[in-house]
């Protein structure tokens, strides 16, 4: 524990809910909660292992928990899992972790250290331990007890954290922004450009495509699964309804007060739960067709169970005194008419064999037992039942190949400086939305054309916007009065470090990463998709 924290300690104890203070540190506390704990279970596997250093799977949990609670908290709300798959919340908790290692190797090795002094100032400075503005020693203690955290585990990570920070400070303050970088962002954000465009969508050229039928089939045996016939069934089936049962059945007075007792929310009145004896026609109505429900449910039961291996649904009905009724083929998602809404039956039909028995299954119309009459399992027609159908779907996907080909080939001679028939953007200037006059919003493409000059006015590459593929030549630049860069230089440059800091720091990274050997758990990877 710090001896400064102890001057400071206080005798008032605050109730606080404590939000984890590392939520915004995504990864720092890897040493505290992993090698800090490796006599624990679970540390023999790994998440990942740096130069040989393993990260164990405790660590990659909760640096995993801590980042959904922080998008969760963004969110304010649960994260669905097509969300968090979205967002990709395993790997970037993983990445966070490696990029840590990685760092506080190169760390020490950049002779960077963190006083006790330092940490100290940074756990005063975390406003869950102040009260009324200053730091409190007692509300401290409580709260890292409550959470199942020592002082030393937690000034440790904090130790970690503001390690981290420097060093990655440290590679921010090397960035620099020269005077042609600020002319470049200049130009950018002031110039006019205006370009010659070419534009190629597939229902342009579809009607350049020609498919033969080795094509054809060649697109029908990758795809099968787009041609696939649905799963058919026909059923044969009995539909007993309890409501005949219930013809010769009674209740007594005490079936009538049970059954009162256990679904007593079901009389409700305006002013709160009815009584009993206002209800008493109601109550036995129900108790009655619940005891016809069950009654004929284990008849039901009881004939299937006897007969289900002859396979005789018109034995069945015979005992049950019923008429067998069928259906013709259907599939899961178009049932039969008579069985419209019926979920629980369908599903129990798409279960079962042909010839087989199957249920009971009970619904609100009654009690089901069905046989599967006629079965026709999924299968992808020859190519002459479906040749139309799948010419359509090859032909789309060649005619998006063949634009893209056209305008790949297009900005290839705009390079060479080549005459082609173009349309014009007109002038416009660069924009944060991307909103490209005469194409549409497309970030890459904006980007590209602003670094397009007089000496290097196309690049050999097409962009897709939409469904249409583009190729792009800079026709003329409208440029800004130099005079007013040289009058915003400084500023423009205090603008754009923050950004030349996080490139500097994202190269440095990415070379540690380079440099490393790094070894992923592809087990945990395959789990994880």
């Amino acid at each position: 524990m710090l001896d400064i924290m102890r001057k400071q300690k206080n005798s008032i104890v605050i109730k606080i809910v404590f939000v984890v203070i590392v939520l915004s540190f995504i990864g720092t506390m890897f040493l505290v909660w992993g090698e800090g704990r490796s006599g624990m279970g679970g540390t023999s596997s790994y998440a990942a292992k740096v130069d040989g250093q393993k990260i164990t799977l405790d660590e990659y949990q909760n640096s995993y928990q801590r980042l959904r609670n922080m998008y969760q908290q963004i969110y304010g709300q649960s994260l669905p899992a097509e969300m968090e798959k979205t967002l990709g919340l395993k790997k970037m908790a993983l990445d966070s972790l490696i990029d840590n290692r990685l760092i506080m190797k190169e760390a020490k090795s950049m002779g960077i250290k963190v006083t006790k002094e330092e940490v100290t100032a940074a756990i005063a400075a975390i406003p869950t331990f102040q009260k009324a503005g200053a730091f409190d020693f007692e509300v401290y203690q409580q709260l890292l007890k409550g959470n199942r955290l020592t002082p030393k585990d937690f000034e440790e990570g904090q130790k970690q954290e503001l390690t981290l920070k420097k060093a990655r400070q440290t590679i921010k303050d090397k960035a620099a922004v020269s005077d042609e970088d600020a002319l470049a962002q200049f130009k950018k954000e002031n110039d006019k450009i205006d370009l010659d465009y070419v534009a190629y969508a597939p229902s342009d050229v579809i009607n350049e495509v020609k498919l033969t039928d080795a094509d054809l089939n060649e697109y029908l045996q990758k795809n099968q699964a787009e041609f696939k016939t649905p799963e058919k069934v026909a059923l044969s089936y009995v539909l007993l309804d309890p409501s005949l049962q219930a013809a010769k059945l009674t209740v007594t007075e005490e079936d009538i007060q049970n059954y009162y007792q256990k679904n007593i929310d079901k009389y409700q009145g305006k002013d709160g739960i009815l009584p009993l004896k206002d209800v008493k026609d109601r109550a036995k109505a129900d108790a009655l067709r619940q005891k016809a429900a069950k009654q004929s449910y284990e008849l039901a039961a009881d004939i299937l169970y006897k007969n289900i291996k002859s396979g005789d649904l018109n034995l069945v009905a015979g005992q049950l005194g019923l008429k067998v009724q069928e259906s013709p083929m259907f599939t899961a998602t178009a049932p039969a008419a008579a069985l419209a809404g019926e979920a629980a039956v369908i599903k129990k039909a798409f279960e079962l064999k042909q010839g087989e028995l199957g249920g009971p299954v009970e619904t609100s119309k009654g009690i089901y037992i069905i046989k599967v009459k006629e079965r026709k399992d999924s299968v992808v027609p020859p190519l002459a039942e479906i040749k139309a159908a799948v010419e359509l779907k090859a032909k789309a996907i060649k005619a998006a190949e063949l634009a893209k080909k056209k305008a790949e080939d297009a900005a290839k001679q705009f390079v060479a400086k080549a005459a082609l028939k173009t349309q014009s953007t007109g002038d416009f200037g660069y924009s944060a939305n991307a909103a490209v006059s005469g194409i549409g919003n497309t970030p890459e493409l904006m980007e590209a054309a602003f670094k397009l000059t007089a000496a290097a006015p196309a690049v050999d590459t097409a962009f897709k916007v939409g469904n249409r593929w583009y190729a792009v030549r800079l026709k003329q630049r409208t440029e800004a009065p130099k005079a007013d860069f040289d009058k915003g230089k400084e500023e423009l440059k205090k603008k754009i470090l923050p950004k030349k800091q996080e490139e500097a720091l994202d190269k440095w990274l990415k070379e540690l990463k380079a440099k490393a050997k790094i070894e992923i758990n592809q087990a945990l990877v395959a789990a994880d998709k």
